[in-house]
C-alpha cells in the first residue's frame, strides 16, 4: 500500500502539483488557513477530485467550521473525515483523532495514527517552541503504531523512527506559510 502525507496547506491545495500515484492520501489537518465554511468546502471539492482511491482527512487548529462536526453529509465512501474515528483499507486500521481531543480514544490496534497535532519532542519545534502534545505521545508509544502522520509543526518537516513507529510531519508550508514541500509518499509492508 502506497500513502501519501500532507498537512498544513491552509487554504493553498490548489498550488501543489505533480502529486506522485499512491492508494491512499491523508491530510492531517489545517486544510484551511481561517476556518470558514467555504474555505473548507473548496479544500473538500479539490480533495474529492484527486484520484486517489481513498481518501483520509482530519481537522486542524486552523478548521474552526469543522472542530465539533460529527460527520460531513454527502462524501464520497472512498472519502473519510476522520474525527475521533476509524476506517479500515486492506486491512490496515487507520484512526483520526480531531485536535487537541483524548488521545486515549485510540484504539489499541491502530495501525495509522493521524493527528494534527504532534507529539512532544518529535518533529514538533517551531519559532523555537515545541508543540507537541505529552499525553499523545505517551499513549502513542504505547501502542506502537506502524505509522503516525500529523503537521502543525511547520519548520519540523520530516521522519523520524523511534521504537518501531515512523513519524512523519508532514507540514508543506514553511514557517512563512509559503508551499515549499512537497507531500510525502510511504510504502506500507
Amino acid at each position: 500500500m502506497r500513502i501519501l502525507h500532507l498537512s498544513d496547506t491552509h487554504g493553498l491545495h490548489h498550488q501543489i502539483r505533480d502529486l506522485p500515484e499512491a492508494d491512499v492520501i491523508v491530510h492531517s489537518g489545517d486544510i484551511s488557513h481561517n476556518g470558514t465554511e467555504s474555505e473548507v468546502l473548496d479544500f473538500l471539492n479539490w480533495f474529492i477530485g484527486l484520484p486517489y482511491p481513498h481518501k483520509i482527512f482530519v481537522t486542524g487548529n486552523h478548521d474552526l467550521c469543522l472542530w465539533d462536526a460529527e460527520a460531513i453529509e454527502d462524501l464520497p465512501t472512498n472519502v473519510y473525515f476522520l474525527q475521533d474515528s476509524g476506517c479500515e483499507i486492506s486491512g490496515v486500521k487507520f484512526f483520526g483523532l480531531a485536535y487537541n481531543h483524548p488521545e486515549e480514544l485510540i484504539p489499541d490496534d491502530t495501525d495509522i495514527v493521524v493527528t494534527h497535532e504532534p507529539p512532544i519532542m518529535i518533529l514538533d519545534k517551531s519559532a523555537g517552541t515545541h508543540w507537541g502534545n505529552t499525553p499523545l505521545r505517551n499513549r502513542v508509544m504505547e501502542i506502537k503504531p506502524r505509522y503516525h502522520l500529523f503537521g502543525h509543526a511547520h519548520e519540523s518537516f520530516g521522519t523520524l523512527k523511534e521504537d518501531g513507529t515512523i513519524f512523519s510531519n508532514g507540514s508543506l508550508l514553511n514557517e512563512r506559510n509559503r508551499m515549499v514541500r512537497k507531500p510525502r509518499l510511504f510504502l506500507l509492508e
